[in-house]
């Protein structure tokens, strides 16, 4: 071997010796992360503090971020780089790469929050412009195709702001903090000081996902997430009056809420993920056509009746897969906290004699359980063809200006009805009363689509609904506010509501599903959702002439009861 020769390979083995010092007893001059990557990302960002399972030393920026790790000047470093490594958009080269969430990026890009599958199948057979329910809609194909129409434009530009398609911060307020994808849900904003760069820290991703960012889709339509934390949009009339001034109970948008009692459940201090699975939630892979089917969670998971023996095996939902936070602790099941592990939650078995009596089988748990939920009468709709609207899925603006408004709210008293073989709380969801003009100010059509659906409020309360609240109030049972008696034998009912008068024609009253006789006046939400029939508005109308006396459960009235019981008072 030459002497040039030996001298090379002399200098390569020295070169090795030095590069594998540095990498591995220098990392702050190489910027090396303890998975073994490169990274000169942290030559620069050395102040950000992340969760410990994406800790920067760890896993270093690109990853997440993307961009040239090896770069060494910023324009090159930050070429291709993505603020929200979370986006839908972009989710497969960072949070879905191989050794991290892969497997899960497909099953949330078929969740019915990132498809909106639910709503737009709805909404377009609400507005007669499909045949059924279940048609093959989602977000992302409608902002791949540009398709439109009218129901696909009210949503374009009335909805389109709660799925996880949308970007983050592409909108100012609270609307830009909606969406993001993976980050919709887990992120996190750390309470603390400002850095010298007067920049906000780094978000956290967390598993624990906070009632705060559920709510910030849950808060309009069926306001679940907000009703869970005992608040009801009211009226906007800003009362009560705080210091002779509007009230300062505000939400979003200019819209005014009044406290009401909370979810048992939020009261405790649970938050939704410790009830909601992650399977329904982030999905499971099958592109689900309505909210039913994804949903896995049931009362009777944790309040089981021990009367059928099913306490040895508690836990269990829907698609019989096990809660992983329900822990046996001694010879008792509780429920683990998720966000706090050391507050454990009894599994308290349902009241017996009361919750498994034999005439309340059918009783869904929320229809006794839940006493309010949001009733938004009379979505006035209008459609201006001569003024323009931000589309929230393409941020442009195009023709056709949406405007909505409401006849009244309320939230007492929910009304009832059947689903399947279940009686469960129904709410309108939407009545529609549309009006459209066109580019010259001239009305262009009307129609009226009232429509009922069925809910769970998240209202949960420990104490049930008393019994006169159903069986003695016309507006539980679906006739609305009014007046019922019997007479001659049948029963009659006089309606306090009498409708509103619009371009397509009268509306019926609108809190009223059903006429005294058992005809439907509105139409429901699902194929197999309906009001009481004549028959069963009878036998419950009937109960509450007895419940005045009879007022408990074991009342020996109820032991034998039928139609042909008589009332032996004077």
């Amino acid at each position: 071997m030459s002497s040039r020769l030996l001298i090379f390979f002399l200098l390569i083995i020295v070169l090795f010796l030095v590069v594998r010092e540095n990498l591995t007893q220098r990392p702050d001059r190489l910027y090396l992360t303890t998975s073994g990557q490169v990274e000169m990302c942290l030559s620069c960002h050395k102040t950000e503090k992340l969760d410990p399972a994406h800790d920067t030393k760890m896993l270093g920026c690109s990853p997440c971020h993307l961009g040239d790790t090896l770069a060494i000047d910023k324009d090159t470093a930050h070429k291709g780089i993505v603020k929200n490594p979370g986006d839908l958009r972009i989710v497969e080269k960072t949070c879905g790469i191989e050794g991290c969430h892969g497997p899960d990026i497909k099953k949330v890009k078929n969740s019915l929050m990132a498809t909106n599958r639910g709503i737009l199948s709805t909404l377009l057979y609400y507005w007669d412009e499909a045949d059924n329910q279940d048609g093959n809609f989602s977000v992302e194909k409608l902002i791949a195709s540009g398709d439109t129409s009218l129901a696909l434009d009210y949503f374009r530009k009335l909805c389109g702001t709660c799925h996880l398609w949308k970007k983050k911060g592409d909108l100012p307020g609270f609307f830009g903090e909606k969406g993001g994808g993976c980050t919709a849900c887990h992120f996190s904003q750390p309470e603390g000081e400002i850095n010298e760069k007067k920049k906000k820290p780094h978000p956290l991703i967390t598993k624990k996902v906070e009632v705060q960012n559920c709510v910030r889709c849950h808060n309009r339509s069926g306001r679940i997430g907000i009703s869970y934390t005992g608040v009801y949009e009211s009226e906007n009339y800003g009362t009560p009056y705080t210091n002779g001034g509007m009230s300062r109970l505000t939400l979003p948008g200019d819209r005014y809420y009044l406290e009401l009692p909370a979810d048992i459940h939020y009261q405790r201090g649970m938050i939704c993920i410790d009830c909601h699975t992650r399977p329904e939630i982030m999905g499971d892979g099958t592109n689900y056509a309505h909210y039913e089917q994804q949903l896995e969670i049931k009362c009777e998971s944790c309040h089981i009746d021990q009367t059928k023996g099913a306490d040895k095996n508690p836990g269990l939902t829907r698609k019989n897969n096990k809660m992983d936070n329900i822990q046996q602790k001694d010879d008792k099941f509780v429920l683990v906290n998720k966000f706090d592990e050391k507050k454990l939650h009894p599994l308290n078995p349902v009241k017996n004699g009361v919750c498994n009596d034999k005439n309340h089988l059918r009783l869904g748990c929320e229809s006794c359980h839940s006493p309010w939920v949001p009733q938004c009468y009379g979505c006035h709709v209008k459609r201006d063809m001569r003024e323009t609207h931000l589309d929230k899925l393409t941020m442009e603006e195009t023709s056709g200006w949406w405007e909505e408004g409401r006849s009244y709210l309320r939230y007492e008293r929910p009304m009832l009805a059947i689903w399947h073989d279940q009686v469960v709380i129904v709410t309108p969801g939407c009545q529609d009363v549309v009006t459209l003009i066109d580019e010259n100010g001239n009305e262009a059509g009307n129609f009226n689509r009232l429509t009922m659906a069925a809910i769970n409020p998240h209202t949960t309360q420990k104490k049930g609904r008393s019994c006169a609240d159903c069986h003695a109030s016309p507006k539980t049972l679906g006739l609305g506010e009014g007046t019922v008696w019997r007479k001659n034998g049948k029963w009659h009912f006089s309606s306090l509501d009498q409708g509103i008068q619009t371009e397509a024609g009268p509306t019926p009253p609108l809190d009223s599903y059903v006429t005294i006789n058992g005809k439907p006046l509105q139409n429901s939400s699902r194929a197999d959702l309906r009001p009481f029939n004549k028959k069963e508005l009878a036998r419950i109308l009937r109960i509450g002439l007895c419940i005045e006396c009879h007022t408990k459960y074991d009342d020996p009235a109820y032991r034998d009861y039928s139609a042909k019981t008589k009332c032996t008072k004077k």
